[in-house]
């Protein structure tokens, strides 16, 4: 994307689509965003399935997306551009007269450097003027409109546009995981994630004045989506952008207004094809959502759940099961983990699929997490008898952090990573699971007894640390031969 025009570079992607390998933003979530644009794009211009059969027919005959180019080409300039002054592209143009009063930096734009949105706390880096390039900023523009948190905005809404402006909603996916069917090319990738909808594709919404939409004096209800092209082009946000030229010649944004965007109400099944759903604590069931403290690879029996079972109906995971089983597919979710106003990091992680193969797949990613877990509960234990032996009075407010210097669970998870995907690849590759399975635990026996020994090292080396190193290793070494959940003698796919 150049200039400050998205049509031009938007339809080159579409026209070459199967010859490249897929789209590469610096973030994953921009990643998403930019993917859910061309998907808006495709189904705007009619260029999608409206059948399940069509769907395969498109997916397994690779049906080209000219069509999607040919008609962005056909469309009026002025409705695609960043800075066009009447309606801007992706953007809340009634934000106009408040702009450079009210305005910030452009590192507003970008959720990474946002830091916490609130108008109350220090954001010194939000007044740097240095311009962030019309590519970056279109793409930051997409990924707030995607991904942006919740909380309070850092807009006066008594001298814009009203209160409610500053009351930020979690934007469409700033909650949940995206779940992207990836294939050999972005192509590929694009078809597999065009849902058949038989009713239309809806509105493209390409402005905030395009249509009418929420004012911000009241608490607003949200809007039901009228099709695809609306779901996956939803305005998020309120965002206005202000263009300048830099000395070369090019065209770059120097500052940003941000407050609150459109509200949708919960969201029917055909306009949540990808989710995956989870238990919560409290026993509730919900699309799978990000976690700081909980790797996505811990979850990915839930993914092949969703195709092993298809219990939904028809939606992407039902699809993909029924392709010839020599088409790629790569599961690739992503998520934005947040603390109520605060982007943390992104989590994403990719999962290989073979239709026919799910639920081998899914025999391997349930069992083997539950080896991963099983090994982590032993490494609890071992540090626990290593703590009884080195602090034999110990004060209670001292026991958590005393029995965390010989606790090894979090390099145990880091460490699982790699084996885990490997034992997937294995199993998508049709390697007998059950022997898949028997290697991957003697890899994280063999790795947790390395790791407690360097928790270990710290221990003195007098007669209390001799005691403790050893009936942590001893502990660590019964607890990993008992109750461990071996896989079964057969494969399930066999």
């Amino acid at each position: 994307m150049t200039g400050h025009g998205v049509t031009a570079g938007a339809c080159e992607v579409l026209e070459i689509a199967d010859d490249l390998r897929c789209l590469a933003a610096p973030t994953p979530g921009e990643t998403v965003a930019l993917l859910e644009f061309f998907l808006a794009v495709c189904y705007a211009s009619g260029c999608y399935p409206v059948t399940e059969d069509e769907w395969e027919h498109w997916v397994v005959g690779r049906q080209p997306l000219a069509e999607a180019a040919a008609w962005l080409r056909a469309q009026p300039a002025h409705e695609w551009d960043l800075f066009d002054p009447a309606a801007p592209f992706g953007q809340n143009v009634l934000l106009a007269p408040f702009l450079d009063q009210h305005g910030a930096g452009p590192a507003q734009l970008v959720i990474e450097h946002v830091g916490d949105y609130n108008q109350f706390f220090d954001h010194h880096h939000l007044e740097h003027p240095t311009p962030l390039p019309a590519a970056a900023a279109f793409r930051a523009l997409l990924a707030q409109h995607t991904y942006g948190p919740g909380g309070r905005a850092r807009i006066s809404g008594k001298e814009t546009l009203g209160p409610t402006i500053t009351n930020l909603a979690v934007t469409r996916l700033g909650s949940r995981i995206r779940v992207v069917a990836q294939g050999e090319t972005l192509g590929d990738t694009l078809r597999m994630n065009l849902a058949p909808y038989p009713d239309g594709p809806g509105t493209f919404n390409r402005t905030w004045t395009q249509k009418e939409r929420r004012g911000f004096r009241t608490k607003p209800q949200g809007r039901a989506v009228d099709g695809p092209a609306d779901l996956h082009s939803v305005l998020g946000r309120s965002i206005l952008m202000r263009p300048t030229v830099l000395p070369d010649g090019t065209v770059a944004v120097d500052r940003v207004l941000i407050g609150a965007g459109e509200l949708l109400a919960p969201l029917a099944a055909p306009y949540m094809q990808d989710a995956v759903y989870a238990t919560t604590a409290a026993g509730a069931t919900k699309a799978l959502w990000p976690s700081a403290t909980r790797a996505l690879w811990r979850e990915a029996h839930a993914l092949y759940a969703a195709v092993a079972d298809r219990a939904k109906g028809t939606d992407l995971y039902s699809r993909i099961a029924m392709l010839p089983t020599d088409q790629p597919v790569t599961l690739w979710a992503v998520g934005l983990v947040a603390k109520q106003t605060t982007a943390i990091t992104w989590v994403s992680d990719a999962f290989p699929f073979v239709p026919g193969r799910e639920a081998a797949l899914r025999h391997a990613a349930e069992t083997g997490s539950r080896i991963a877990e099983h090994v982590a509960a032993c490494l609890g234990k071992a540090a626990h008898s290593a703590w009884t032996v080195a602090y034999p009075n110990p004060k209670p407010t001292d026991k958590q952090a005393q029995i965390a210097r010989f606790d090894a669970r979090g390099e145990h998870w880091a460490a699982t990573a790699q084996p885990f995907h490997t034992l997937l690849e294995e199993a998508a590759d049709g390697s007998p699971v059950p022997d898949a399975l028997r290697t991957f635990a003697s890899t994280l026996h063999v790795t947790a007894q390395r790791l407690l020994v360097r928790r270990l090292d710290s221990l003195p080396p007098n007669t209390r640390g001799f005691r403790a190193r050893a009936e942590a290793t001893e502990r660590l070494t019964a607890e990993l031969a008992k109750n461990n959940p071996a896989p079964p003698k057969e494969d399930p796919a066999a």
